[in-house]
């Protein structure tokens, strides 16, 4: 009697069903060779290779970063995440008795009195009150303030220089983050490749990978082809890769991240979507942050602040029409969120063809398309 209610009912039960099927944590297992974890990266930073999904069609191409120019004409928009890391892993003395600890700055909670929210390991032996030395010469002394975590910490520097100063010795006595996968030392190449060209922002404790293929060249040549940039701001925290540990994912809980999305911005990607042009999500950062902040006709507004914004399937996403991402850890939120954009079903095709020819994975590893 009522067809379209019929019709309406059978795509509620469809979506239902979806929604049902893809809300399991362990729909994001699979089993990763640890040999294909990238310990470096690409000599070049677009000859990391490329694999190209389309989701309409179904079909995977392998291709080279630097072919990316041939999927984008005039007009289209990439939007990407100008953070900066910083050197936020330090290493110090324990008061007395001298034992080292690794303290990862996260962020700074007070810049006039040097507080700073931390994590420390071994955390068993840090308790309020002590003292830690860094540098061969005692150049920089902090206090512990508070307890946050079993392993986080409130520090306070204690400095009396300037902030410039204050900054350099931070440089000075802190690493490369590099995340705890990678399994060597930094060295003095990372400090420039794990970092975006474009980086301009300090405060991430994690780089936005994705963004690490692109080179000053390779920019130059799709501005030329008349493709634009727009830059919006996600500091990057540990919560990136925190483990999820629940089962039913709608159960998760991220960790706030600081965004900015400027008037800027918006314009440049606002334009493009009037006028039908591509929207390119450089990482999945910066897809978590403009889908924190758009209206109600699907633009992108400014806004600044913070989100937790876990996205997972089903999802409809609101500005982006194209991602690219990097191969990521089974049961991450990173890789949850790319299932989302690209289809449950072919995302997980993808990374079983990845393994198979061999794609290297994470920060330093190889870069997704998904058209």
């Amino acid at each position: 009697m009522y067809p379209f209610l019929t019709d309406a009912l059978v795509s509620c039960g469809h979506y239902i069903k979806n929604f049902l099927r893809c809300m399991k944590l362990s729909q994001f297992r699979f089993d990763l060779p640890l040999n294909l974890i990238a310990q470096h990266p690409a000599k070049k930073r677009e000859d990391a290779r490329m694999m190209v999904v389309h989701r309409h069609t179904g079909q995977i191409e392998n291709k080279h970063f630097r072919d990316i120019i041939d999927y984008f004409d005039d007009k289209d928009v990439f939007v990407v995440n100008n953070t900066k890391v910083f050197p936020a892993r330090m290493y110090g003395r324990k008061e007395k008795t001298g034992a080292k600890i690794e303290v990862f700055l996260l962020r700074e909670l007070n810049k006039p009195n040097r507080l700073w929210d931390v994590i420390v390991d071994p955390a068993r032996k840090i308790r309020v009150g002590n003292k830690l030395y860094f540098g061969e010469n005692d150049e920089l002394v902090a206090e512990v303030i508070d307890n946050t975590t079993s392993r986080g910490r409130t520090i306070r520097f204690l400095w009396d220089g300037t902030d410039e100063e204050f900054r350099q010795m931070l440089e000075f006595l802190g690493e490369t983050p590099l995340p705890k996968y990678i399994k060597r030392k930094p060295e003095q190449e990372d400090k420039e490749r794990y970092q975006t060209v474009y980086a301009k922002h300090e405060g991430a404790v994690a780089a936005p990978t994705a963004g690490l293929h692109f080179s000053i060249e390779l920019i130059k040549r799709l501005e030329i082809k008349g493709i634009r940039f727009a830059e919006i701001t996600l500091h990057t925290g540990l919560g990136t890769f925190r483990p999820i540990e629940v089962e039913d994912l709608s159960k998760h809980k991220m960790d706030a991240e600081y965004y900015r999305i400027d008037e800027t911005a918006c314009k440049i990607v606002n334009k493009a979507i009037q006028g039908r042009h591509r929207i390119c999500s450089v990482g999945t950062t910066t897809m978590r942050a403009i889908e924190s902040s758009y209206t109600a006709e699907k633009l992108l507004k400014p806004s600044e602040g913070w989100t937790n914004i876990f996205i997972h399937p089903p999802y409809q996403f609101n500005i982006a029409d194209a991602l690219v991402t990097n191969f990521h850890l089974p049961k991450t939120s990173l890789l949850i969120m790319v299932c989302a954009f690209a289809g449950y079903e072919l995302a997980m095709e993808a990374y079983r063809k990845a393994i198979k020819d061999k794609y290297r994975f994470f920060s330093y590893g190889d870069a997704m398309l998904v058209l």
